[in-house]
């Protein structure tokens, strides 16, 4: 045999073995080594899960009145694994051609899948994929379109340019339209459309509660098959903080299709139903909420001025009964969240003037250092060693009584100057101040998070006598409030409590949540002895006689303080924050109501507590109890004599 050609019969030989061995190698590694990946990728293009969102929880008033709820709604994603599939996007073509056919109406179910079969075939073995595949476009596009509310080139250009595979290209629609949307889908046999159920947040009342209530936003997440879809978790607020309870657990359907298209019947496990949330009741009165939002606005717009807040707590038990913050939103929409997301009743901080001084009168009396009658020289201006204690208001003989109702500066200094700066801040910090309350909207890894506020132990004579009259500490709206409740109730300082309970659907009290003392700060008889101080600061020759409310005895202290200036440090001249906190009627306080306003920039009036925040007071306090059908206590004619 001639000795080239055996050459080129090995060399052949070594080349077929060499491609045959590659190919059984590869072969090796699809079916054992990749058969894995290769299976699952295989699967996306036949493997669908549908979500079936939980319906989140409700969030009512004390009286059960809605406040935010969920809308069941759909969006409409393209899945493009199945629209740019030739096999699935000929069922379409198929019907199209066969469903314009004379005498198709009178087939019977069967008969029609069978001749969409047949034209199938027909298209799939005469067209080109890509011919199959745009022509699918086309005819979906023309049907789905005026339905969805979009022009052709519109939604043609939108699943065009998208790169995703899985995207949506309408969210939020509601489930008539959706539904409608749905039956030309699977009437027509189009394919790589999809439809989501969500649910969507709904709010009563959407400029009511902002603050408070918070709002629901999307997290993006990914299921098994690669799919991307949203979950609507709280982002602020209530439904932020009670996400746990109001969230309830998404169910979920699994769908597979056979090679012809056609959805297989799921096995045991392709089903799992979705779990409501629990609806969450609060404290609040929606009624009160209104009452208090009305006249914060009417103040802050009579005294020119941009952001206050107004909290009304239950002295009794530390319900929230109405709390107001502003600048607001709207729920609804959620424009300027970056302006006006900021809680101020439970964020802001400044240096609250003159309310504080309940903390030297009552931390005295407590220790029996003085009685309401024991008498103080508090001269116009206090000369200490290298700082002075000045009051332009009041000076010469004081009892301490007298020092609450003119609220003069050194006779609180000789009262903390007695305590020392130890047992003073003894107090400081049993009231509260220079910790969070630990209210029910706060988490540390939310822009919600509540302030805590400033009460370091001064170090020098000068700082400890300014806060005894209301400088040097740094207070929040939601700490006076709980301060103030110390003594319009037993002595307690309570816990805010914004939560009521958790309720199931079917109106089973799941969780109730009880009133948390978190500390006895003074006693109930120096309660007592406060609330006379007190109901004076309101009656002639105090300084809160706009407090005055017709009927009712009325318990209460102003507060003025220069605002301080975090950027380059000292104060700002003319900028004012002032305060009123009161709470009625004296004997048995119904509710205590503090009002804060930041910053008035009226011209009319002084722009004093006093003079702002008390009328403010005055207004929600009548309102409030004729919402609450509180009794008079007092005969109207020598009320209306204190005004």
């Amino acid at each position: 045999m001639n000795r080239a050609f055996q050459t080129r019969c090995i060399i052949l030989c070594v080349v077929l073995v060499t491609l045959l061995s590659g190919l059984s190698a590869r072969l090796i590694q699809i079916q054992l080594v990749d058969r894995k990946r290769y299976a699952e990728s295989a699967a996306k293009a036949y493997h669908r899960i549908e979500k079936i969102p939980a319906i989140r929880g409700m969030i009512v008033d004390r009286n059960e009145e809605t406040i935010a709820k969920s809308i069941p709604v759909s969006s409409i994603y393209v899945d493009k694994n199945h629209l740019l599939d030739p096999k699935l996007a000929s069922f379409g073509l198929a019907y199209e051609k066969v469903s314009k056919e004379p005498g198709w109406d009178e087939l019977d179910p069967e008969d029609k899948l069978k001749r969409i079969h047949g034209v199938r075939g027909d298209i799939l073995s005469s067209e080109t994929p890509d011919i199959i595949v745009e022509k699918h476009m086309a005819y979906a596009i023309g049907l789905l379109s005026k339905p969805i509310g979009m022009r052709r080139e519109e939604l043609r250009e939108k699943i065009e340019t998208s790169k995703a595979k899985w995207f949506p290209i309408v969210k939020d629609i509601p489930d008539d339209i959706a539904e409608r949307v749905r039956e030309i889908v699977d009437e027509n046999h189009i394919e790589g459309f999809v439809f989501v159920n969500s649910i969507k947040r709904w709010y009563a009342n959407p400029k009511i509660a902002t603050h408070l209530t918070g709002y629901t936003g999307e997290d993006e997440e990914q299921l098994e098959n690669g799919q991307k879809t949203y979950r609507i978790v709280g982002k602020f607020g209530i439904e932020d903080a009670m996400e746990q309870y109001l969230a309830g657990r998404d169910g979920r359907r699994e769908h597979l299709r056979d090679a012809r298209g056609l959805v297989v019947p799921g096995n045991s496990g392709s089903l799992l139903p979705p779990r409501a949330g629990l609806n969450v009741k609060l404290t609040i009165d929606i009624g009160m909420q209104a009452i208090v939002e009305e006249e914060l606005d009417a103040g802050l717009e009579k005294y020119k001025s941009k952001q206050g807040a107004v909290i009304v707590m239950d002295p009794k038990n530390g319900e929230i009964l109405a709390m107001a913050s502003r600048p607001h939103f709207d729920l609804n929409h959620k424009e300027n969240l970056a302006e006006n997301s900021f809680n101020f009743a439970i964020q802001a901080m400044y240096e609250p003037g003159s309310t504080i001084k309940i903390l030297p009168t009552s931390a005295a009396l407590e220790e029996r250092l003085v009685t309401l009658n024991t008498v103080l020289h508090c001269p116009s201006v206090l000369q200490e060693n290298k700082f002075t204690v000045k009051d332009g208001h009041s000076s010469g003989s004081l009892t301490v009584g007298q020092i609450i109702q003119k609220s003069n500066n050194p006779g609180c200094w000789k009262l903390a100057k007695q305590l020392g700066v130890k047992r003073y801040y003894e107090y400081v910090h049993a009231y509260g101040f220079g910790e969070r309350t630990g209210i029910q909207l706060s988490r540390d890894d939310r822009r919600s998070v509540e302030n805590r506020g400033t009460a370091p132990i001064p170090k020098l004579p000068v700082d400890f006598s300014r806060s005894a009259y209301g400088y040097y500490i740094g207070v929040t709206p939601i700490q006076m409030v709980a301060a103030y409740s110390v003594i319009a109730g037993d002595g307690r300082l309570l816990r805010p409590k914004i939560v009521k309970s958790l309720i199931a659907n079917d109106g089973t009290i799941i969780e109730e949540f009880e009133a948390e003392s978190r500390r006895q700060v003074i006693s109930l008889e120096t309660a007592k002895k406060m609330r006379e101080a007190l109901h004076k600061v309101t009656l002639l020759g105090g300084t809160a006689t706009k407090a005055a409310v017709p009927g009712y005895k009325v318990c209460g202290k102003t507060g003025t303080a220069i605002k301080h200036d975090p950027k380059r440090g000292g104060y700002i001249d003319g900028a004012y924050v002032v305060s009123f906190a009161g709470f009625m009627p004296a004997d048995d306080p119904a509710f205590v109501c503090y009002v804060v306003i930041d910053e008035p920039k009226t011209t009319e009036i002084p722009r004093y507590g006093g003079q702002i925040a008390a009328p403010i007071f005055a207004n929600i306090a009548k309102r409030l109890a004729t919402h609450m059908n509180l009794q008079p206590t007092e005969p109207i004619a020598a009320s209306v004599a204190h005004r």
